[in-house]
């Protein structure tokens, strides 16, 4: 197996071979003295990772040069990690590099120790990034496939197959999961697969209307039927003529509405309100629940026999804490989907913002996740979303009782402010080693220091 590629840019001829020396045996070590040379290299090879000394030939003693060299290298490799070496003291020109991409920054005199972990750190990311920009092809095909539902753990897979398996056919499908999992995408990818799929897709969320106005919403009504019908009216079952009507939060609707969804199920025939004629409505039925509907049947509040016509075919979609790395997975469509939208450069995420992604509860879901990257997004200061940016409390599988009463913002800087404070005991004021501890890059680190109140 060949080794990855570490390319080494330092005027210093003494600093290069003290580099390669000391990570030749886990890298392949690349070595540059100026910056045409080291752009060439860099294009030859494509390294994931880059170390840069920012004072080079013929400005040895500024930044200028090394300043050029890291534009034109991520202009040329946008997902290179570029870890700025500058010297003692020079800490405003490695900050000023992370504004301009730079990945991290370490200061002279090298401990490589200490080095090796940052650049381990790197690799490590360019892996993720390069693994997620790979199932890039595979996203775009279930987007236009599936109208956005993504996903490659084994329950979502499940899904698709078996939305593929229903469309084709005209039978009632329920669709339960919870909120926010994508109820009615899979609604519509049935309907943009079927052969209706040149008819209308009609959504209605059944418990978001009152009971007295859903029947007119949903069959319609003739002129006088009521104070203020002047005219008739068309409902959504004669809108979903012969395309899909999406009846969302089933289990919110009356008794007296089921009976008439059931009518219409078994003989295809509808009443408008006041109306005495039948109508026949060509529309299939795909309907969705985030509710325990055999509950709502043995207390009575939801028709046994409706149950088993809608039913026909059932779907069930897993909540988003139990699909495993599709996490991940949503997470970069969102942030490629947002950063394009709101065109900002951002390159990914952060080891502990990744780590906090997967194991965090996730009561809202796909949509809840997609609200946070959105946020994400726009409040980030850096091209990587860092913990902090996503703003989440620590509310992991199990929910903390003493968070309650405490808004987001006061419970995230409570842990962060905790963590820090953890880690500076266990490590001994090691910033490499808190950074690494923690999952975060050291600049990001000085910040969260600075915002705590915290000294080195």
């Amino acid at each position: 197996m060949s080794m990855e590629k570490l390319l080494v840019i330092d005027d210093s001829s003494d600093i290069r071979k003290q580099l390669q020396w000391g990570l030749g045996k886990e890298y392949n070590v690349i070595l540059a003295g100026e910056r045409k040379e080291a752009l060439s290299l860099s294009k030859k090879h494509h390294p994931k990772v880059v170390l840069l000394d920012l004072g080079l030939p013929p400005d040895e003693n500024g930044t200028e040069e090394g300043f050029k060299c890291l534009e034109e290298t991520l202009k040329n490799h946008a997902l290179t990690k570029v870890i700025v070496v500058t010297g003692q003291g020079e800490r405003d020109n490695a900050l000023k590099a992370i504004q301009a991409g730079a990945y991290d920054f370490y200061q002279k005199p090298v401990d490589l120790n200490e080095l090796k972990i940052i650049v381990k750190r790197a690799f490590h990311l360019s892996s993720l990034e390069e693994e997620n920009y790979k199932l890039q092809t595979v996203l775009n095909i279930q987007t236009s496939e599936f109208g956005g539902i993504i996903g490659q753990c084994p329950s979502i897979l499940r899904v698709f197959a078996t939305v593929r398996k229903v469309a084709t056919t005209d039978a009632p499908v329920l669709i339960s999961g919870e909120s926010g999992t994508g109820k009615e995408m899979v609604a519509r990818a049935v309907h943009s697969l079927s052969l209706r799929k040149e008819g209308a897709f009609i959504p209605i969320n059944c418990g978001a209307i009152p009971e007295h106005l859903l029947e007119s919403e949903l069959f319609g009504f003739e002129k006088g039927a009521f104070t203020g019908a002047h005219a008739q009216v068309l409902g959504k079952f004669e809108y979903a003529h012969q395309g899909t009507l999406f009846l969302d939060e089933i289990a919110e609707l009356s008794l007296n509405l089921q009976v008439k969804l059931l009518r219409f199920l078994q003989d295809k025939i509808i009443q408008r309100v006041g109306g005495r004629d039948d109508l026949t409505v060509d529309a299939r039925i795909i309907a969705a629940t985030n509710t325990d509907i055999l509950k709502a049947i043995e207390e009575g509040r939801f028709r046994e026999d409706l149950y088993y016509r809608i039913g026909v075919i059932s779907l069930s979609l897993p909540p988003l804490r139990e699909r495993g790395d599709d996490i991940i997975l949503l997470a970069n469509f969102f942030l490629r989907r947002f950063s394009e939208t709101i065109r900002k450069k951002m390159k990914g995420f952060s080891l502990s913002s990744m780590e906090f992604l997967r194991s965090y509860h996730w009561p809202g879901n796909v949509r809840e996740l997609q609200n946070k990257i959105q946020s994400a997004v726009i409040m980030s200061e850096s091209p990587t979303v860092e913990l902090h940016d996503l703003s989440l409390t620590e509310k992991r599988i199990e929910d903390r009782g003493e968070d309650r009463d405490s808004t987001l913002k006061e419970a995230r800087d409570r842990i962060e402010k905790d963590m820090l404070t953890k880690a500076f005991h266990k490590n001994k004021g090691n910033m490499t080693k808190i950074a690494e501890v923690l999952g975060i890059s050291r600049p990001t680190l000085y910040d969260l220091m600075k915002k705590h109140g915290l000294q080195p």
